[in-house]
């Protein structure tokens, strides 16, 4: 393949494919946090955090890792500073201490961290300022979850991000990204590179799977499926991944390696292509190249739409699951098309209202979806061009539904955050 769009695939792969503990959301914000009292040398006297509506979103619902149940914004934001090891990033959570629960505790009851709404900002946006005495910092994180854009100690500016040329950036290198393309890479591509990275998130996404599905987290929606529909292939699929995001939702401190900026999504592109590998028996350079087809048709998908919308993540993830399993078994490009039209076509409404413990029925329904897009591939029956967002070429189907997913939603989203921040007066209604 072209030696260009191979090195991107492969820069795509390593810069999306990396650790972190619980859900990121709140684990940005611990970062941001944890970089900002790093700056002041030691535990801040009071912080200020502002956020973007997504972010709200995305902690209000979730227990912060490591942190004996706690919820919240201001929760995550004092254990990250508390630990102070922002060189974690989105691990940053597992130094947390007893003591710096404890302490955590303590000032959740005062008023030691002000959470404030950023409006008019990205969709991730984090900025925390951090004061200890006459000393102080600021850190703002936007549009990735450890991407430093400004960081101030004092009067002196650190960082101050220009905008970058575009073709140099990672939003740059997406750009060539197609199914065809990813397929080729992952049938002709030279993978020794990432295999390390792949062999990772195959251990820790399927380890907090097996946690999900042994102890009860969350509303056991894995434990709820194997219970109820026997052991098939699809069933095991759905289960697995389902109680992986159990565990990650309900506050686990296992480590995952996240796709498109969420755990969810990185639980979901792995654990059941991991189980339909093992069902086909196939080698492991063969579950490679399948795990490179289900990560990059999901960055594919989210590219458009954006690492936090009201669009649910967990349906291009699933999406990208059944162009995998179409893959492994021998499906052809044409195929594989009609498995990620079929599975948009049928589910691609699902919202995002945060995360919290819905998100594994979520994901489970999403995979029940894909996995009868493939039946229904393989029969090359599919929905056709015309049919709602439905379009010949598979690129401008993926297209329409970002745009759908990117700005047709952003009034949803808007609602969705005020009915969770109870800003609505429902009885008008």
């Amino acid at each position: 393949m072209d030696e260009k769009i191979c090195r991107a695939y492969i820069d795509i792969l390593k810069a999306e494919l990396v650790p972190a503990l619980g859900c990121t959301e709140p684990g940005a914000v611990a970062f941001a946090a944890g970089q900002a009292a790093s700056l002041l040398g030691g535990f801040p006297d009071h912080l200020d955090v502002w956020c973007s509506g997504n972010i709200v979103k995305n902690v209000k619902g979730v227990i912060v890792p490591n942190s004996d149940g706690m919820r919240g914004i201001d929760a995550a934001a004092i254990l990250g500073a508390a630990c102070g090891k922002a060189e974690a990033k989105l691990e940053i959570l597992s130094a947390v201490t007893p003591a710096d629960i404890a302490k955590t505790k303590e000032l959740l009851k005062t008023d030691y961290c002000k959470c404030m709404l950023e409006e008019g900002e990205s969709n991730l946006f984090i900025r925390v300022v951090a004061t200890k005495g006459s000393d102080s910092s600021e850190v703002i994180v936007r549009d990735g979850h450890t991407n430093i854009v400004f960081m101030k100690h004092g009067d002196q500016v650190l960082v101050d991000t220009a905008v970058e040329k575009e073709d140099d950036t990672l939003e740059g290198k997406k750009k060539l990204l197609s199914i065809k393309g990813i397929l080729d890479f992952a049938k002709n591509a030279d993978i020794s590179e990432i295999t390390d990275i792949l062999d990772y998130q195959i251990k820790v996404n399927c380890e907090i799977a097996e946690e999900g599905l042994t102890n009860c987290y969350g509303a056991c929606v894995g434990k709820t499926i194997m219970e109820s529909y026997g052991d098939d292939i699809k069933v095991r699929a759905r289960a697995k991944a389902a109680a992986g995001s159990d565990a990650r939702m309900a506050g686990s401190c296992m480590p995952v390696v996240i796709n498109s900026g969420s755990g969810n999504q990185g639980i979901t592109v792995t654990v059941p292509v991991v189980e339909y590998a093992k069902e086909l028996s196939l080698t492991r350079d063969e579950l490679y190249r399948a795990l490179c087809v289900s990560n990059l048709v999901a960055i594919n998908i989210k590219r458009h739409i954006g690492k936090l919308s009201a669009f649910c993540g967990a349906i291009s993830a699933a999406t990208a699951v059944g162009a995998a399993v179409t893959y492994m078994r021998g499906g052809s490009y044409e195929e594989i098309c009609y498995t990620i039209t079929n599975t948009l076509g049928n589910v691609s409404g699902v919202v995002c209202d945060g995360a919290k413990a819905s998100c594994a029925a979520k994901i489970a329904a999403g995979l029940d979806a894909a996995f009868l897009a493939d039946r229904m591939a393989a029969k090359h029956r599919h929905f056709s061009a015309g049919e709602g967002l439905v379009e010949d070429d598979i690129e401008e189907t993926i297209l329409n539904i970002g745009l759908v997913g990117r700005d047709g939603m952003k009034e949803t989203d808007v609602e969705i955050l005020h009915l969770m921040l109870g800003d609505i007066d429902k009885t008008t209604c």
